[in-house]
């Protein structure tokens, strides 16, 4: 069986800071060590596609993040492996576990069967993670030069009963956890939630009292008007990131095509990797909703310097203007339960220099001005020019 320990070290070693997942109980061992090494960036999330956009940020932030998950959860992560690591040429590392088989619930027979032909179909190199001490580190090494030379996502393969029961060095755990659990010390306690909009009345209206709406273009203007020069502007796919770039183009932004509901959990990977630069994601009513858990880790994981607005004009606009359910939501209300340190319909917030994660709901009109362009730069393009302006003057 492999160490946990040494095998978190060994990542850490080479370079790898950030660790983003959903467990497995095969993988129990391994998380213990990772919630206890000092260090190490731990971001839980509640789906296995955000923990997969959380390491593309932390790559584009210059970050090295592993991503862990049972091969169930497979299924959650294609359309960000597809559309977003494999569109912006960040490739990402993946521990799978290989549930399934004769003896396991019949729930995982399925996906066991299917979980290499699943990897091959998106382009992921995988290798089954050995467990003699020599030869883990052979494949471990390995897969770091191919994701790295290569520009391949790569996936280690983890079958039950490859990591130790127990951590060999104690010194691995920290002193507020158990040896037989992940996490049973509460988490630092949070700073009060504000809210800076108006004051709460019906459920409906108890944070949503914005001004008169207005169009996308006129948010974006506003945006861009408030974003200091070393600021990050992450817009989300459709007609925000398009109408960014219309407005004018810049090495500061970064433009989402597909991976729908991913810009939260991409910029929330940026602002870890980044902490001296304010992250400002622009997000859409739809798109928020559709991985609406992302709101859950951003509160969790505290960044000071993030910022999340939601545009919310109540339509899918760029498929026709279709409703979304956001007009039976309080999106506000939401933002606020999760823990987010401030929540405003109020977009001069972005002026100020408080302590995140802030919350911003606008309220926007449908509509979208003729000719409007799509970026001419790649996304890969996008991603490596972001990456190299960080790197170059964090």
């Amino acid at each position: 069986m492999i160490d946990p320990c040494g095998f978190v070290r060994a990542l850490a070693e080479r370079g790898f800071d950030t660790w983003s997942g959903v467990p497995c109980s095969f993988l129990t061992p391994l998380l213990e060590v990772v919630e206890g090494e000092p260090g190490l960036r731990h971001v839980p999330v509640a789906n296995e596609g955000d923990a997969v956009a959380v390491a593309v940020g932390a790559h584009v932030g210059g970050g090295s993040a592993v991503v862990y998950m049972q091969n169930a959860g497979l299924g959650n992560a294609v359309n960000p492996l597809t559309s977003l690591a494999h569109v912006f040429e960040t490739p990402v590392l993946l521990i799978v576990t290989r549930r399934g088989g004769a003896d396991d619930e019949p729930q995982h027979a399925l996906m066991g069967d299917i979980t290499i032909q699943m990897l091959e179909l998106m382009r992921v190199e995988w290798q089954v993670l050995p467990r003699a001490p020599d030869a883990w580190k052979v494949v471990l090494d390995g897969a770091v030069a191919a994701l790295r030379e290569r520009g391949r996502s790569q996936a280690l393969v983890v079958e039950r009963g490859t990591f130790a029961a127990r951590p060999h060095t104690e010194a691995c755990l920290d002193a507020g956890y158990t040896q037989g659990g992940i996490a049973t010390a509460e988490p630092p306690s949070a700073p009060p939630t504000r809210f800076l909009g108006a004051t709460a009345g019906s459920p409906q209206q108890s944070a949503t009292s914005s001004p008169t709406p207005v169009t996308r273009v006129d948010a974006l203007r506003r945006i861009r008007a408030l974003a200091q020069p070393r600021d990050i502007l992450v817009a989300s796919t459709g007609y925000t990131g398009r109408q960014l770039y219309a407005l004018g183009d810049a090495p500061n932004q970064l433009y989402m095509v597909g991976s729908m509901g991913c810009a939260a959990s991409l910029g929330l990977g940026i602002a870890l990797a980044c902490p001296a630069r304010r992250v400002i994601v622009i997000d859409g009513d739809g798109a928020l909703l559709m991985r609406l858990g992302a709101c859950a880790a951003i509160a969790r994981q505290r960044p000071p310097n993030f910022v999340h607005v939601v545009l919310d004009n109540g339509v899918h606009e760029s498929t026709g203007g279709q409703p979304t359910l956001s007009r039976g939501v309080d999106l506000p209300a939401v933002a606020l339960a999760c823990g987010y340190a401030q929540v405003t319909s109020d977009v001069s917030a972005l002026a100020s220099t408080s302590t995140g994660p802030m919350f911003v709901w606008l309220a926007t009109l449908s509509g979208v001005p003729t000719g409007l362009p799509r970026p001419t730069v790649t996304p890969a393009q996008v991603a490596l020019r972001l990456r190299s302006a960080l790197t170059a003057r964090a």
